[in-house]
């Protein structure tokens, strides 16, 4: 909103300087410093009205370490989410579909998480909402985003095709499984990121590397000539997702400086699926998702290693009768906790990965 005042106000008096806002990397760079600003500032007052409300409940199953947390308040997210939306809100051109499925994503996981984390902290449910009914949310907003997206002519140069990392000129044409991709790559990532948020700064730093990535794929597809000479598609309007993304990057940040170990206050699921929905949608939009698995290496990765107990343990206990483990503990994090790797030093290397990872995505579009 604030874009569309001074872009007015250009118009009317057509003052020095003022033509700046026109930039994407201005109105990036202001929406960044926006959201950082409000997590920052903001902070301390939230997190001492959620201490008064929302204590994270500690799993019993979790480490040893975990149980000094318990009076650690949750639901951080909202503090995400509202820096995320204001600076969205601010500094991008909220009349563009990518900005505000975005922000769609965003407000919608951001409820379903908020429930399940009201259920757990207020209500004293075990497991909070049902994991059947995150589904269900997560499901829903995979339908929105696959039909708004298959039917606006906005997106219709496109439609169902993306683009396969590593090669040039090579496209995937999902055909009639286009919205269930959606979908299911909302599901995924969205659950990804949930199972991420383990340890103090582990989940809000990987998302903002990764959201960071994105930006700048999205900056790079939103322009003719850059994605005409790196062969990726050229999405008219993808640049705008990059004032997003850089929104929810420097939200992660801001929220870094509470959440970083010892931790003042947790995102909770209200955070994590708010964020990984995020992601997935700004992947699906300019058609960077088979990337993912790279770039959002570590969220793989932990996925990864939940499937691969859980299934180890059923067919162990299946064919012997005793279900045997293939980590200590799953997520991956809690495997090297329970290895007696400092929480600092677990976080801080899965962030030197996600670096790394970051790295590799961005040298694929040389590698065409």
């Amino acid at each position: 909103m604030l874009y569309y005042f001074l872009r007015y106000i250009n118009e009317l008096f057509n003052p020095p300087g003022m033509r700046v806002i026109e930039y994407l990397t201005f109105r990036a760079s202001a929406a960044a410093i926006t959201a950082l600003l409000i997590t920052v500032f903001a902070g301390p007052a939230f997190i001492r009205f959620l201490k008064s409300r929302f204590l994270e409940p500690v799993k019993e199953e979790a480490p040893a370490e975990h149980r000094k947390k318990k009076d650690v308040p949750t639901m951080g997210g909202l503090l995400i989410i509202l820096a995320i939306e204001i600076s969205a809100l601010l500094w991008a051109k909220i009349d563009d579909p990518h900005v505000w499925l975005i922000m769609l994503a965003v407000l919608w996981m951001g409820l379903i998480g908020f429930i399940d984390d009201y259920r757990k902290v207020v209500l004293k449910i075990k497991g909070g909402l049902a994991g059947k009914y995150k589904l269900v949310g997560q499901v829903t907003l995979g339908l929105v985003i696959g039909l708004y997206t298959w039917f606006d002519p906005g997106f219709s140069v496109l439609l169902s095709k993306t683009s396969v990392p590593f090669v040039k000129q090579l496209s995937v044409d999902y055909g009639i499984f286009y919205i269930p991709v959606v979908i299911f790559i909302i599901t995924a990532v969205s659950n990804a990121v949930n199972l991420t948020d383990g340890l103090d700064g582990l989940a809000a730093g990987n998302a903002a590397i990764v959201t960071m990535a994105l930006g700048v794929f999205a900056y790079l597809a939103g322009n003719a000539v850059y994605a005409g000479y790196l062969s990726i598609p050229f999405i008219s309007g993808a640049g705008e997702i990059a004032v997003v993304s850089m929104a929810i990057v420097m939200a992660c940040v801001g929220f870094l400086w509470f959440n970083s170990n010892p931790a003042e206050v947790f995102m909770g699921d209200t955070g994590s699926l708010a964020l990984g929905s995020a992601i997935a949608v700004i992947a699906l939009m300019i058609k960077q998702e088979l990337l993912l698995p790279v770039l959002a290496g570590i969220f793989f990765l932990e996925t990864l290693s939940v499937s691969m107990q859980v299934a180890w343990f059923k067919i162990t206990k299946w064919r012997t009768g005793e279900g045997k483990r293939i980590f200590l503990m799953a997520p991956l994090h809690h495997h090297f906790q329970l290895k007696g790797w400092p929480e600092q030093k677990i976080v801080i290397r899965f962030w030197i990965i996600s670096i790394l990872l970051f790295l590799t995505s961005l040298m694929t579009l040389k590698l065409r």
